[in-house]
Order: C-alpha cells, then structure tokens, then sequence
C-alpha cells in the first residue's frame, strides 16, 4: 500500500481520556481533540496508551473514535486520526479494528497482545489474521515494555510480506537500532513513529517519520515545531528544542503514563478533572510539587505558583 507523502507523519499526540463520576467525558473528550486541532497537531491517536485502553470497554473505545471524528470537523478535517484498535483479547480487537475500518479514521494501529507473551509465529498470525479484516493501512504498536514482547525484523518482514496494508509502527522502546534496521529492510516510506520521549530527536533525525508522544497533549505546538524542523532539515534548531523539552518529556515517567500528564493539564487548565479509573490513581502531593516545578523550568506556570 503505497500512501501519500504527508499521509502518517508528523505529531499525532494520544490523547488522554476525560472521565466525570467514573464516566467517559465524552464532552470534555472533544474539547481535547478541538485543542489539538487549533495548536496545529498533525494528527491525534485515539485510544493509545495514554487513555487508558485497559480501563475502558469496547463500546467507550469506539464512541471515543466517534467523537473524535466529530469533533475534529468530519469528512472536512485538517487533521489525522489513527484509532489505537489492539487490545489483549483478539476478539476485541477484531471488534476495535472493525469498527474503525468502517469509519472516516486514517489508519489503524495495533498493539501486540500484551499479557499473553505470545511466540513470534503466534505473533505473525495474529497480524496477519487482522490484517485480511481491514482495509485500511495499519501499524503495530511496539511497546515491550507494557506487554512483555518484542516484535523481530523476521516477524516484520513476514507481516510485510503478507500484509500489503501493514505500512508501519509506533516504537516505544528504547532500541534506535531497531529503526535502522526496519528502515534498511523496508525503505524510508516504512512509518516509524517514536513512542519515547527521550528520543524523540534521536529517532526522527535516524529515519522516524513522527511522534505519538503523551507529551503532546500538553504541548502541541512545541512537537509540532520540532517536526517541522527535522523535516526542514534544520538539525542543529531541533536538537536544541528536543533539550528544551527533555526534562518535561521526562516528566511523563515520574508515575504511570498518565498520571503525571493529567496533572499537568488540569494545573494548565487543559482538563477540568484529574480523574482516572482503578487501578490508576491521581498525582500524589509530593509528586504534584514535583510536577509544578517542571512545569515553571518549562516557561509553562510561573515560578511563583509552584513553590
């Protein structure tokens, strides 16, 4: 599948999910994709890690989708949306990735199974299962480290080979020579989107075609600058950004994704309620002070309100 030039690059934040009294903020959902819209992002994705995925039930990862799509200006949008469809169960999944197949979403991606370790050849089936189901280009969503297995380049090009509409993957895991290496293998229209934040300019300046950063949903403008700039070739002006940000892109770690990021966006205003669903918690004070301080080393509150 052979996609267009801008089509699957640039900054895609996942976006957070809104909860009131233990429900989705379907509402409040909306105003975040409006935000990302008005700040320029290139693309969101709906229903990545940093929403929560494991907490919320197929029907809310869809009505999610939903307004997205809505509230992004429809048909009319000016902006990606790539609806996270993987889940644990491949029942879900087939459900999630049908779904999404049906609507106006620009790609699918799908994380590999988590709990389950499945093999390689399991892991092979699996794609290849999901990809007959779907019409639309898909990626994978590396991320050993929350389900507790790597994909190999041997897995890749037999999903390559089998696959035509497997068009690449978010790599959220410390290993740059893995980019290099699907790269050689698939050439540089291979979408690679970096899914660490600490490497945010180290991958893209290898060959990555973008970010899908939680980061973002706190600084859209800033992702979407350093994109731009990589993609200007204007080296030297992004690394120098990807600095500026790198204590606040450390921030995302100091707890679980998203705990700290949630903070963060109710204290600028971003989300009304710091809610989360079991077993996820709220920022603890201690980390709250901690976060206040990032944010006033960012320029983003003023050093007096953090202290």
């Amino acid at each position: 599948m052979k996609l267009d030039a801008k089509t699957l690059k640039g900054s895609y934040p996942p976006l957070v999910t809104p909860f009131k009294d233990g429900k989705v903020d379907y509402d409040a959902y909306a105003k975040l994709v409006e935000f990302q819209v008005k700040n320029g992002s290139h693309g969101i994705v709906v229903c990545g890690t940093t929403s929560e995925p494991s907490t919320l039930s197929v029907e809310e990862r869809q009505r999610c989708l939903e307004v997205a799509l809505e509230a992004s200006g429809g048909k009319n949008r000016k902006i990606e949306i790539v609806a996270a469809t993987g889940s644990q169960s491949h029942a879900e999944t087939v459900a999630l990735s049908g779904h999404a197949d049906k609507t106006d979403a620009d790609a699918l991606l799908i994380v590999t199974p988590y709990y389950i370790r499945p093999s390689q050849k399991g892991l092979t089936a699996y794609y290849l299962d999901l990809a007959k189901r779907v019409g639309k280009p898909w990626m994978i969503y590396h991320i050993p480290g929350r389900a507790a297995v790597s994909v190999t380049l041997d897995t890749m090009k037999a999903i390559v080979d089998g696959a035509p509409n497997f068009v690449g993957m978010k790599h959220a895991v410390d290993d740059l020579g893995f980019v290099s290496k699907c790269i050689d293998a698939f050439g540089p229209e291979f979408r690679i989107f970096v899914g660490l934040e600490d490497l945010s300019f180290p991958m893209m300046a290898v060959g990555a075609c973008g970010l899908m950063n939680a980061v973002g949903n706190l600084a859209p403008k800033r992702l979407v600058e350093l994109c731009e700039l990589v993609f200007a070739g204007k080296l030297e002006a992004a690394k120098k950004l990807h600095y500026e940000l790198f204590e606040i892109n450390q921030a995302v770690f100091y707890d679980t994704n998203p705990t700290p990021m949630k903070y963060m966006m109710k204290r600028l205003g971003i989300l009304e309620r710091n809610e989360h669903r079991l077993p996820m918690l709220p920022a603890a004070p201690e980390l709250e002070k901690r976060l206040d301080g990032v944010l006033a080393r960012a320029g983003l509150i003023a050093k007096a309100a953090a202290e």
